[in-house]
């Protein structure tokens, strides 16, 4: 391979300089469109064939799309992907300047170096011995925009399709550790409405707060059940979890409650379907306000990312485990494994970084897995696509 790239420490560099924060909030959230065009100019200099995506419900962020070898209609190649977003940062809380790459103690400081910008880089370095007529089956880059607030990145790549590709591995910080399972997740709002009144007499309207601690209490026994029906002891937390993390209701202590709204989330072990679960959660709110005056609406925060699962015998697993000299394990933290799952290809989670750094101040990545990352990276590619 004759065509110039950055070094990998000034690639390293470059994309930690470029922000791209994805928040639910306005005010923190911003493009990705920097880095995406950094990776397509290194890319198309190395002879990659790139597609860049706007988001159709956010034209200012995109995804990429990069192919390096033949490609017919038989191909079923490899491909390393990855989100280019990272969440917003607490500068207070920052010993060094998150937008500059620090190397200090044999780590990389920056935001985005462990979750998730540097694999990008450590991708392209793993392609570099391996011309495209080399490449039996093909090589692919996957860049996704939003994967810390919507998945709006992964969601445009189901819409838009990803043929060719038969094996994925995504470069989340596992501690280059190859996970196989993960957990899913769902938000999901209650909102009550009653009618308001004067608290001196209750009979004079119907208290959503007090509704509330109904569904409060039902979700607790509905959870302690769903705990019994399902478990994995493959995860540290074996069984499914749900958070009550947010509720507002009422505005005075003297006017009954009219409208009263609960926010939680659930994690999903492989094998619960979302859909299935948030029909749960209508039937039970049905049976408890059937004969009620209270009126209720359950509506979806999100869309929801179901768990992941491939086979521990998937030739990616047993690859991955090969390499890195590590069995498979399963995580509590969520993925676009899943929605890559939905199009066919068989995924990992297999990254340099480790999930404590992950959203934390003073986010690094250990310079001595920089180069081991590498290694496996080109073994992968030589075993699947040569």
């Amino acid at each position: 391979m004759t065509a110039k790239k950055p070094p990998i420490k000034e690639m390293l560099k470059q994309l930690i300089a470029a922000p791209s924060m994805s928040s639910v909030s306005p005010a923190f959230d911003s493009s990705n469109r920097e880095v995406i065009d950094l990776l397509a100019t290194w890319l198309e200099a190395l002879g990659f064939h790139v597609e860049i995506t706007p988001l159709p419900s956010q034209p200012s962020k995109a995804n990429l799309l990069a192919s390096y070898g033949r490609i017919d209609e038989h191909s079923q190649g490899l491909m390393f992907a990855g989100h280019t977003d990272t969440v917003p940062y607490d500068q207070h809380s920052w010993h060094h300047d998150p937008f500059s790459l620090t190397e200090h103690n044999n780590r990389l400081y920056g935001l985005g170096t462990s979750d998730m910008k540097s694999f990008f880089a450590l991708a392209i370095e793993a392609i570099q011995p391996f011309s495209a007529s080399d490449l039996k089956q093909p090589f692919f880059i996957l860049a996704t925009a939003d994967e810390e607030s919507s998945m709006d990145g992964a969601i445009t790549l189901v819409e838009q399709g990803c043929p060719n590709v038969r094996y994925a591995v995504i470069g989340e910080p596992t501690g280059l550790r190859p996970v196989n399972a993960h957990k899913g997740i769902m938000m999901e709002s209650i909102r009550l409405t009653g009618r308001s009144g004067h608290s001196s007499n209750p009979a004079l309207g119907v208290n959503a707060l007090e509704a509330m601690q109904l569904v409060i209490n039902d979700l607790i026994l509905w959870r302690g059940q769903l705990q019994q029906r399902y478990q994995d002891d493959r995860f540290t937390v074996p069984v499914p979890t749900l958070n009550l993390g947010y509720i507002q209701g009422g505005d005075n202590p003297n006017r009954i409650c009219e409208q009263c709204e609960l926010h939680f989330d659930l994690r999903a072990l492989p094998g619960m379907d979302l859909n299935d679960l948030r029909q749960e959660i209508r039937q039970r709110l049905h049976t408890l306000f059937r004969q009620s005056a209270i009126h209720w609406q359950l509506t979806s925060l999100i869309n929801g990312t179901a768990a992941l699962h491939t086979d521990a015998q998937s030739a990616i697993v047993k690859a991955a485990e090969k390499q890195s000299c590590h069995h498979s394990h399963a995580v509590a933290f969520c993925t676009e494994g899943p929605y890559l799952t939905e199009l066919g290809i068989e995924t990992i989670i297999l990254g340099p970084g480790d999930i404590e750094q992950a959203h934390q101040p003073d986010e690094y990545l250990a310079l001595d897995r920089i180069q081991p990352t590498v290694e496996l990276l080109s073994k992968l590619i030589r075993q699947f696509c040569l």
